[in-house]
C-alpha cells in the first residue's frame, strides 16, 4: 500500500478532465479499493474552491468541494507537527506558501505526490508522480 497526496492541479485534472484525469482516477479507484492511502491538504481545497469560484461560478465551487468529500480522500490540516516541515521547504524554495504546505504534507504522510506544477522540483526529498505539466 502507498500514500499519495493529491495536489490542486491534480484534483482539477481530474475534475475538469484535463491531461492527466486518467492517472488520478485510476489512483481514485485503487483509493475506493483500499491499495493506497489518498490525502489532500485543506490548502487544495481552498484552492479549489477560490479557482472554481474565481473562473467559474460559487455554485461550480461548492459543487466542486462535494464532489471532492466523496471521493477516497482523507482532508488533512495543518497541524503543529508539520509546521517545521513546511516552514523549512518555505525557507530553502522559492515557491507559493500553498504548494510549500502540500509538499511539507506529501513529506509528512511519506507519501508521493501528484501534481501537474513544476515548482514541486525543487524541494529535496519529495517523492513525485509528474502528471503531463501544462
Amino acid at each position: 500500500m502507498s500514500n499519495y497526496v493529491l495536489d490542486t492541479s491534480a484534483l482539477l485534472a481530474y475534475i475538469e478532465n484535463e491531461e492527466g484525469a486518467n492517472e488520478v482516477e485510476v489512483l481514485l479507484l485503487e483509493g475506493f479499493d483500499e491499495k493506497h492511502t489518498l490525502y489532500v491538504s485543506i490548502v487544495s481545497l481552498i484552492e479549489v474552491y477560490y479557482i472554481s469560484s474565481r473562473e467559474q461560478s460559487l455554485a461550480i465551487a461548492m459543487d466542486r468541494l462535494e464532489q471532492i468529500n466523496n471521493l477516497p480522500v482523507i482532508n488533512e490540516t495543518i497541524s503543529n507537527d508539520i509546521i517545521n516541515v513546511i516552514g523549512n521547504i518555505k525557507a530553502t524554495c522559492t515557491m507559493s506558501f500553498a504548494d510549500c504546505c502540500i509538499a511539507g504534507l506529501a513529506i509528512q504522510k511519506a507519501a508521493i505526490l501528484v501534481h501537474k506544477d513544476p515548482e514541486f522540483e525543487q524541494v529535496p526529498h519529495l517523492q513525485q508522480h509528474k502528471l503531463t505539466y501544462k
